[in-house]
């Protein structure tokens, strides 16, 4: 077991504010625009992706929804 820290009245020295440095809360969601789209997908693609996205505990559309942006992200730097 860990011991106990003891705190005491003792001064703490000089201290000063700090300006809050943290963005706002909007600025925190790093959510990206998305469109829907509706595709057609090679059957043993899909149950692939359910089947690792089940092993990861996420869902196999954002896995799928990953690929495609690496992918995008990966042609749009060479281009």
């Amino acid at each position: 077991m860990k011991s106990k820290i003891k705190y005491t009245e003792e001064p703490m020295g000089k201290l000063r504010v700090v300006k809050d440095f943290l963005p706002p809360p909007g600025q925190l969601v790093l959510k990206k625009e998305n469109v829907k789209v509706t595709i057609s997908l090679n059957k043993s693609s899909v149950e692939f992706f359910k089947k690792e996205a089940q092993k990861h505990r996420i869902s196999y559309q954002r896995m799928i929804r990953r690929v495609i942006d690496w992918y995008a992200s990966q042609y749009r730097k060479s281009a």
